[in-house]
């Protein structure tokens, strides 16, 4: 009987799926796209919180490139914003920022290096905390602890 329920449980647990948030990650091209992509990598772990799919837009910041960014959002659970040395200077940024605002997504600031000084967008809240990077501190952030 023992080995039956434990058979069952096992079961049922196979069964759970645990939906994994899918993530916009905002960052500096110019400086911090290897943080991104170790960010990315993260996505991979097993007991990864978050999908990540890249949409990051590629092309030079003309046109309708802010279209394109909207577009992308759409069914983002959460934006993660990597800070680094220049995000304060970073167009793309804080534009992304502004587009997660007006849309009401959900949104923190990652610092991108623990041994730099990481600034933030200039389109974020003065009340928003720049969190370090951690990977207890990234799933509480992405499961909205803030």
């Amino acid at each position: 009987m023992e080995s039956h329920l434990s058979l069952m449980a096992y079961k049922i647990k196979e069964m759970i799926v645990i939906a994994k948030k899918s993530i916009f990650i905002s960052f500096d091209v110019d400086h911090d796209e290897g943080t991104k992509t170790m960010l990315a990598g993260q996505a991979k772990f097993p007991d990864s919180p978050f999908d990540f799919i890249d949409a990051s837009v590629k092309e030079p910041l003309t046109g309708d490139w802010e279209e394109k960014v909207r577009r992308r959002m759409t069914n983002i659970d959460v934006v993660i914003v990597l800070c680094g040395e220049h995000t304060h200077t970073a167009k793309g940024v804080a534009t992304e920022v502004a587009i997660a605002q007006e849309k009401d997504t959900p949104y923190f600031l990652l610092a991108a290096y623990s041994d730099k000084d990481c600034t933030k967008p200039t389109a974020v809240k003065s009340s928003d905390k720049v969190y370090k990077w951690t990977w207890p501190n990234l799933k509480t952030l992405i499961d909205g602890g803030r």
